[in-house]
């Protein structure tokens, strides 16, 4: 009897080393995460975070990061003290942030970035083109002439009156850009910001009468728009998915990760990316809200794996355009890797930029 329990306790312990083997390689791949942190990102960032490599890059460095979503310029009407960080998409709604939640002079970082961009149906951009309002730079990417397109916006121009556009019957109404919210979303505020640039001489605004100057296009160019969605993911989805305008503001991360991840069919594959040759550039800027978040900025910036799934996520690391570049080769059809030809202006204040947001949406006064 002896014999047969000692057997059968042999038997018992070498499961258990096995089912501890076993448990202990599911816990490890799930990663060693100690930490949790929540935040508050900018929703084309959302994908980037849900990413199971992402998941697991972050575990490994001892976090596990929880997220919601708010258009950038938004975030800083939000009950901060609820979050560990913010992460929004350029550097001055993260001033706002960090004044409001006081924690100005924090450590922020900015580990990636991405331009702006048009993408097209490529009847649109032949027509634009044809009409010298974009340049071609390939069959799928080329470049958006802003003085000349902005003219046309002023002069509000319809597609019917831009010859070649007869022979595409879903060429119609006035000729505009679908663009976000530019009171809650950066795309749109950074694009009012572009705009602006062109619109005073191609001079940041910075007061009261470049306001005042730039302030009826601004006006022309949003309300011509109808709704606008509070950030930039909705009206990208809508372009993708088939409906939507011809015409509609994106990130260069959002094309450049459908690309890779080998989602452009049907329609999507034969856009066209426009790049503004004025542009303002939007570095993501993470903004630690308490102790518990303070070093994840800086691990998203320097780490090589978060880096390469950022990459991965269609973003430009900071100093980072051969990482980019080697990523995205085969895509070259569609991107402008090293953004040649694109010149990158100051934004105004957040105060002007505020104000300018705010006439083009037909909200009064000067800041």
């Amino acid at each position: 009897m002896r014999r047969i329990l000692g057997i059968a306790l042999a038997v018992l312990l070498v499961g258990g080393v096995v089912a501890v083997i076993f448990l202990g390689g599911t816990g490890t791949s799930e990663g060693t995460a100690t930490k949790t942190v929540r935040g508050v990102i900018g929703s084309e960032k959302s994908e980037f975070f849900r990413d199971p490599d992402v998941v697991r890059a972050l575990a490994a460095k001892g976090y596990t990061v929880k997220t919601e979503t708010s258009g950038s310029w938004a975030m800083d009407q939000l009950a901060l003290k609820e979050y560990d960080f913010a992460f929004p998409s350029s550097s001055e709604p993260a001033d706002e942030i960090a004044a409001k939640a006081g924690v100005k002079g924090a450590q922020s970082a900015k580990p990636f970035f991405s331009p702006l961009v048009v993408i097209a149906r490529a009847n649109a951009a032949r027509v634009l083109a044809d009409n010298g309002l974009a340049r071609m730079n390939g069959k799928n990417t080329g470049t958006l002439l802003m003085e000349p397109f902005l003219k046309a916006a002023g002069e509000d121009r319809t597609w019917q009156q831009l010859p070649g556009s007869s022979a595409h019957t879903e060429l119609t109404g006035t000729v505009f850009i679908k663009t976000s919210d530019p009171t809650t979303s950066n795309s749109g505020a950074l694009f009012i910001g572009a705009t602006s640039n062109v619109a005073n001489n191609k001079t940041v605004v910075s007061d009261d009468a470049g306001i005042e100057r730039t302030a009826p296009l601004l006006r022309k160019l949003i309300s011509v728009q109808g709704s606008l969605e509070p950030s930039t993911d909705g009206p990208f989805r809508s372009f993708i998915s088939g409906s939507g305008e011809p015409l509609v503001l994106a990130y260069e991360a959002q094309v450049a990760a459908l690309l890779m991840q080998k989602q452009a069919t049907g329609e999507a594959a034969s856009m066209v990316v426009l790049y503004p040759d004025t542009t303002v550039n939007s570095p993501h800027t993470f903004v630690p809200l308490g102790e518990k978040a303070k070093d994840l900025g800086t691990l998203l910036a320097t780490d090589k794996r978060l880096r390469e799934l950022a990459v991965r996520h269609g973003f430009r690391p900071q100093e980072g355009t051969a990482e980019f570049s080697a990523a995205t080769t085969q895509y070259a059809g569609y991107l402008n890797p090293e953004l040649t030809g694109i010149r990158q202006v100051s934004a105004p204040t957040v105060k002007v930029l505020t104000a300018l947001a705010g006439r083009a949406k037909g909200q009064g006064g000067t800041p």
